[in-house]
């Protein structure tokens, strides 16, 4: 079981699930308790579906760029961080760092906000492929498909903090 005494324990203990966003935990402290972690992540999942296409782009805004260089981002949070340097981003070659950066940069301004995907099921060759496939996608579906990789991040946290 998933749970709290209290919205505020809720929170405390959840609310990093989604990047600098507890607003989706907080929302979901109305359907406390959780048989397990995926039924937790099936209710945020739907409240950032329902939440208005502003509040999800700004969802995903709230991520960082993936193979930042490190020390530079104040805004990467630990979880974050830890995810990127598991993955091997922290250790880019300087080619490897240049492309992800043209790629990084070209997905941005087509879409207006960081390229996201859970990078602890990705490795750096899939990251790329993906960056470049997900370029050619349409605005909303790529939207949706930022909303999806959020949940598979949402996810493996929430496994982490529960041992589930």
């Amino acid at each position: 079981m998933i749970g709290a005494t209290s919205c505020e324990d809720f929170v405390e203990r959840f609310g990093d699930l989604y990047e600098h966003s507890p607003w989706i935990v907080e929302a979901a402290w109305s359907y406390v308790p959780f048989d397990d972690a995926p039924a937790l992540i099936a209710v945020t999942s739907r409240i950032v579906r329902e939440a208005s296409p502003a509040k999800q782009k700004a969802l995903v805004k709230a991520h960082p760029e993936l193979a930042r260089k490190f020390g530079v981002d104040p805004d990467l949070g630990a979880l974050s961080a830890a995810e990127q340097e598991g993955a091997g981003l922290d250790r880019l070659t300087e080619a490897e760092f240049v492309s992800f950066r043209a790629l990084n940069d070209a997905y941005q301004a087509r879409f207006d906000m960081p390229f996201v995907i859970c990078v602890r099921r990705a490795t750096k060759e899939r990251m790329r492929q993906e960056i470049e496939r997900r370029l050619e996608q349409t605005p909303e579906a790529e939207l949706a498909e930022a909303l999806d990789q959020i949940d598979q991040i949402a996810l493996l946290r929430l496994k982490d903090k529960t041992g589930s």
